[in-house]
């Protein structure tokens, strides 16, 4: 049976057919390689306006070596998310002989830390770079431990819209180690709001400062407090003129 003419043939028509298939494929794999397929260029495909075009072209000029197929895209977008300002990178093959780039930039919200060495963009995510453009100075600034960053920035974005009703804008906000909140206003005055519990969450302080600003707190004080203190359960605390420790200071019931 096992020496059959048919069985052999067949035998060695299958042989002969795999030999062919990997034949095939080999040649195939060499000549994907060859400069039958050159890569001819490497197309951004949205605006920059941070990332400069020097460092991006620094960043590809050994990742986009190759041809069509053998250019490492993942090594191309590992390098271009290594670059300032990149916040994100896709990269993909464009037949019959290019490469497209897509970059998403970080987007500046806020200075970080108290010498503003870094930022925070949209995501509430800190990373470091340089700004070159003088807009950029009107952010706030956020000081606190990383992880809370994303929060953070949450909260400025919550006590801007809170204190628009009494003309004031948040220029800072500090969270201590001991994760109390300060918020720094634009025209100097402190706003201490404290530790976050749920009996009176910070949003609520917040906005309690902001009922009993134009009530008391604002102008025409005698004269205008330095600190608010707004960690009282059952009122608030008034420190006039600078923050200092000699300060005088009054404490003032809700009624």
């Amino acid at each position: 049976m096992w020496n059959s003419p048919r069985l052999m043939n067949a035998l060695a028509n299958l042989l002969c057919a795999m030999v062919a298939a990997a034949v095939l494929v080999r040649v195939a794999h060499w000549g994907l390689r060859q400069s039958w397929f050159p890569l001819r260029e490497v197309v951004l495909t949205n605006e920059l306006k941070e990332v400069r075009r020097g460092d991006l072209e620094r960043a590809l000029a050994e990742r986009a070596r190759g041809s069509f197929f053998s250019v490492d895209l993942d090594a191309m977008r590992a390098s271009i998310e290594e670059i300032t300002w990149v916040r994100r990178a896709e990269v993909r093959r464009q037949w019959p002989m290019r490469v497209e780039v897509k970059i998403e930039e970080h987007v500046p919200a806020a200075f970080w830390g108290s010498e503003s060495k870094q930022l925070v963009n949209t995501h509430g995510e800190v990373f470091s770079a340089v700004i070159r453009k003088h807009p950029f100075a009107a952010m706030p600034v956020l000081i606190g431990p990383k992880g809370l960053a994303p929060e953070m920035l949450e909260y400025y974005k919550f006590s801007r819209n809170a204190l628009k009703a009494v003309s004031l804008r948040p220029r800072a906000l500090v969270v201590s180690p001991r994760l109390a909140l300060q918020i720094r206003l634009d025209d100097g005055m402190v706003i201490e709001l404290g530790r976050r519990h749920a009996g009176r969450p910070l949003e609520k302080r917040l906005e309690t400062f902001v009922e009993y600003y134009t009530r008391g707190i604002s102008p025409p004080l005698a004269r205008r407090p330095g600190v608010v203190d707004m960690r009282y359960p059952n009122g608030f605390a008034l420190r006039v003129g600078a923050p200092a420790g000699n300060a005088s200071r009054g404490i003032h019931e809700q009624g």
